[in-house]
């Protein structure tokens, strides 16, 4: 049995409303980028429902991932399961090894806990580089990203231009946790087995805990930091930039 389902899962008013909108930025998405748009998929339960939607609906957007070479097996998982059950490929992207080697050679394994400097250069090797591979070519990308996740993406706009112009959908802005529960039960979504185990923002396997009761949701990641230092880079905007 779903320990998260039965946790999390909640019918609320307007959630087909919700969904009936985020199908039609997902078809916006496919319709203005054809064959050059890419859903980042971290894995984690909301990027489950984007590839459910757009497997659902044959949608003409690659689903790809970030394979950092520090995740939990139980994500890993995820990727043989998404490929039998819809029949569609999940691109890797991987740090150059020799980049890992080095860093961890000159840092060791435990860098991200020395400083933060560290900790972003961990996430520069691992994450940032094999993600600017992914982008490239591609003139849009999806994120799973909501408001409701952090204060950081409290005001975060459903469709945005980066600054290089490529343009970064959000199709999931407006919904809650209890919506991404819900879509999941109602469609069998298969999902990370970690959310079983209380941990509703996962990333990789040093820089993730499980929360407790009324913490912040993204309370597990990186949680020996200071609140507003909270994001790899993959989704910082220039505001928040210029406030820090």
């Amino acid at each position: 049995s779903s320990r998260a389902i039965g946790l999390y899962a909640r019918h609320t008013a307007g959630f087909e409303a919700r969904v009936a909108a985020t199908l039609a930025l997902l078809g916006q998405a496919a319709a203005e980028h054809a064959d050059r748009v890419v859903l980042a998929n971290s894995l984690g339960a909301e990027d489950m429902v984007l590839t459910d939607l757009i497997a659902r609906h044959l949608l003409p957007i690659r689903i790809a991932t970030l394979q950092t070479g520090a995740l939990h097996a139980e994500t890993l998982a995820l990727v043989p399961q998404i490929e039998r059950r819809y029949g569609i490929q999940v691109h890797l992207y991987a740090p150059p090894a020799e980049a890992v080697v080095h860093f961890v050679r000159q840092h060791g394994d435990k860098a991200m806990y020395q400083s933060i400097e560290l900790r972003k250069a961990c996430c520069q090797v691992r994450k940032l580089e094999p993600l600017g591979r992914m982008l490239q070519g591609n003139t849009a990308w999806v994120t799973g990203l909501r408001r409701e996740q952090s204060q950081n993406r409290g005001a975060m706009p459903a469709v945005e231009t980066e600054p290089n112009g490529r343009v970064k959908f959000n199709p999931l802005v407006d919904w809650t946790w209890a919506d991404v529960w819900h879509y999941i039960a109602q469609h069998e979504v298969p999902y990370n087995a970690l959310h079983d185990q209380f941990m509703p923002s996962i990333g990789c396997a040093p820089c993730t805990r499980a929360i407790a009761v009324g913490e912040e949701f993204r309370a597990g990641r990186w949680w020996w930091e200071d609140e507003k230092a909270k994001e790899c880079g993959l989704h910082v905007r220039e505001a928040a930039t210029n406030a820090a």
